[in-house]
């Protein structure tokens, strides 16, 4: 037998590996077509807007995120870890209670964070947009907020279904919309609103799309009824606090650490360099886009193949998992250092200023997206505290150094501390993570042979 038939007979055994692969394939699919028109739609909307409108833009949409993301408690990842769980000791009062719990913990802290996204709309529009008259756009993208509700439960939910088609196809059906608005509001040489409100009516169908499957999905595995279940049922409260409590804290530290960064340079700055890291940050989402999909569906394999001591196999999708990542982030990283600059062209000649961020975001992003599975390893061991820790003094150091670097090195200070933060995060994640792995095989014998 040649080596190419060893080793895909090596892939073709390997189940795990192959439900991996087939539920990435769904969400690659659409990422795929969606990478495509978000493509489109920023195109057009740079040239539509222009640097520094493009900037405000960026700021408007930013803004709504931040504030969204301050209040998440990640309930998809409690679902997925908890549902599991439930549903595999067919313990279903359990299973039906926890399901309503984090529809309604969800629900509630999204209306809190919209009613703040609208109060704090008039600071937005002064300190980052640098015009009170923008106050408008951060308002009414704001609704965005409703819009997903209780998205992430829904989401976590079809993760335990291994419902991951229909989220593709919710995926594709929210970027040809937004994309078409776009392309209308570019051909009529429409205003900043119409492109605001075309960004907003994708955001609502990505968070009203995945929430009627959900509660499909949740009648199926739980039972009709599931929103009557009492809540008293759940064991402990307190463990589920805790969880919910740490992948809050460490989404806080990521929102203001790493996908705050828009913000951050029209902070410092002004919407114009703000535009330009925009657009490096937009070209840099088309290197991660595509491995995106196997967060999703990686964490899932992980926990269940620790849950079950299955360690050989819980090695062997690491291995390939980093495979796949890497050799795409090394491949495209290679492409953007030698046809960046045309690829910027594409957007205008006026934001070439943008290549060496772009140039410097590679560097850390690189890191994270070829060792994406770094933090849903520690979460399948419980150490959901762990990596936030790591990442929030981490991020204290970059935020820091931001307030004395950025002002005098500009958005390329900003892009260096963000690929800094990435490399020293994930670093000491990552060997964390292998250190539980190898303890636990010392510790607890092999239960289940690949």
């Amino acid at each position: 037998m040649s080596l190419r038939e060893k080793v895909a007979s090596l892939w073709k055994d390997d189940r795990l590996m192959q439900d991996i692969l087939r539920n990435t394939g769904y969400l690659f699919s659409s990422n795929t077509i969606s990478m495509g028109l978000a493509m489109l739609q920023s195109i057009l909307s740079a040239r539509l807007l222009g640097v520094s409108d493009l900037g405000v833009l960026g700021t408007v949409t930013g803004f709504a995120a931040t504030v969204n993301r301050l209040f998440s408690f990640r309930m998809g990842e409690l679902v997925v870890k908890h549902l599991h769980e439930y549903l595999s000791k067919q313990e279903m009062d359990k299973a039906r209670a926890l399901t309503k719990a984090a529809f309604l913990a969800e629900a509630a802290v999204s209306v809190l964070a919209f009613v703040l996204v609208y109060l704090l709309a008039p600071l937005a529009a002064v300190h980052l947009a640098k015009d009170i008259n923008t106050t408008i756009y951060f308002r009414i993208y704001g609704i965005s907020v409703l819009g997903s509700l209780v998205a992430e439960t829904s989401v976590g939910i079809l993760q335990v279904d291994n419902r991951f088609r229909g989220q593709a196809v919710i995926n594709v059906a929210q970027s040809i919309l937004t994309a078409a608005v776009i392309a209308a509001a570019f051909f009529t040489q429409g205003s900043l609103m119409m492109v605001v409100l075309a960004y907003l009516l994708g955001k609502i169908l990505l968070g009203i799309g995945p929430a009627v499957l959900a509660v499909q999905s949740a009648n199926r595995l739980v039972g009709k009824g599931w929103w009557k279940a009492p809540l008293n049922v759940l064991p402990d409260w307190k463990e589920l606090g805790q969880f919910a409590l740490s992948t809050n804290l460490s989404a806080t530290v990521n929102l203001v650490v790493r996908d705050s960064e828009v913000l951050w340079v029209a902070y410092f700055l002004s919407p114009l360099e703000a535009g330009y890291y925009k657009i490096a940050l937009a070209i840099v989402n088309f290197v991660i886009m595509p491995i995106t999909p196997f967060i999703s569906t990686t964490y899932p394999q992980i926990s269940r193949s620790v849950a079950e001591k299955d360690w050989s196999s819980l090695r062997r999708v690491l291995r390939r998992v980093t495979m796949i990542s890497g050799g795409w982030t090394v491949a495209t990283t290679l492409g953007l250092a030698i046809f960046g600059h045309w690829v910027i062209l594409i957007y205008g000649a006026e934001y070439l200023p943008a290549y060496p961020a772009l140039m410097v975001l590679l560097m850390g992003y690189g890191v994270a997206n070829t060792l994406f599975w770094n933090r849903p390893l520690l979460l399948a061991f419980g150490l959901a505290s762990y990596p936030f820790w790591v990442m929030l003094w981490s991020g204290i150091a970059k935020v820091l150094l931001a307030f004395p670097l950025v002002p005098r090195l500009g958005y390329i200070g900003e892009a260096a501390l963000l690929s800094g933060f990435f490399i020293l995060s994930v670093g000491i994640i990552v060997r964390r993570g292998l250190q539980e792995l190898h303890r636990a095989e010392q510790s607890a014998p092999q239960a289940v042979e690949a």
